[in-house]
C-alpha cells in the first residue's frame, strides 16, 4: 500500500540569510515560549502542504524540475515585521508581485499535471517569512509582538530556486532543490 506523505513547495532562503532568520526564531522562542518554531528551514511558502503517496513522489520531482527550468531569477526585498494576530509574527516581503506570478504559474501546473484539487492549492499568496507559527499562545504573542512591531529589519536576496519539502514525522526536510532556468 502506498504510504501518504506530506509535502510543500517553498522558496528556501540562502544559507547565510537562513542562519540569520534562525537567530531571530531563537530570540522569538525565548521571548514567547513558542514551540515548534524551528521545525522548518527559513522559507517563503509557494504551495501549502499537500498529501501524496510514495509512488507519486518521482512525478512531483519531475514536474517541479521542468517547472523551475522555465522560471527566471528575481530579487526579494525584506522590510520590517508583520503579524497575523493572535499567533503569527513574520518578516515582511516588500514586493509581492514576483511571488503572485510564480504562484499563478505553479498553480496551473499543480492543477493540470499533478492533479491537485482546488482545495489543495492556495487560492492566493501572502509572501512572508514566518518567525512564529500558529502554535504560539495568545499570551506569547502579546509578549513578543511589541518587541518586533516597530523593530527595523532589512535584507535582500536573489530567488534562484524553489524547493520541495517533505515532513519526516517531526520536522520539514528539503527533499529537492530546483534551480530556475537550470538546463539540468
Amino acid at each position: 500500500m502506498d504510504r501518504l506523505n506530506l509535502y510543500f513547495i517553498a522558496l528556501v532562503l540562502p544559507q547565510e540569510l537562513g542562519d540569520e532568520i534562525r537567530e531571530l526564531k531563537e530570540e522569538m522562542k525565548i521571548l514567547s515560549g513558542a514551540k515548534d518554531i524551528l521545525k522548518s528551514p527559513a522559507h517563503i511558502t509557494i504551495q501549502k502542504p499537500f498529501k501524496r503517496g510514495d509512488s507519486e513522489e518521482p512525478g512531483i520531482v519531475k514536474m517541479l524540475r521542468s517547472f523551475a527550468k522555465q522560471q527566471k531569477l528575481f530579487s526579494v526585498y525584506l522590510e520590517g515585521f508583520g503579524s497575523f494576530p493572535p499567533r503569527v509574527i513574520f518578516i515582511k516581503v516588500k514586493d509581492h508581485d514576483p511571488f503572485v506570478e510564480l504562484h499563478k504559474r505553479l498553480r496551473e501546473v499543480l492543477l493540470n499535471d499533478l492533479k491537485l484539487s482546488d482545495t489543495e492549492i492556495m487560492s492566493d499568496i501572502h509572501p512572508h517569512i514566518t518567525l512564529t507559527t500558529r502554535y504560539l499562545t495568545q499570551s506569547g504573542f502579546l509578549d513578543a509582538w511589541p518587541k518586533f512591531s516597530d523593530r527595523e529589519y532589512s535584507n535582500s536576496f536573489e530567488a534562484n530556486s524553489i524547493c520541495l519539502l517533505k515532513h519526516d514525522g517531526h520536522k520539514w526536510e528539503i527533499l529537492n532543490r530546483f534551480k530556475f532556468g537550470d538546463p539540468d
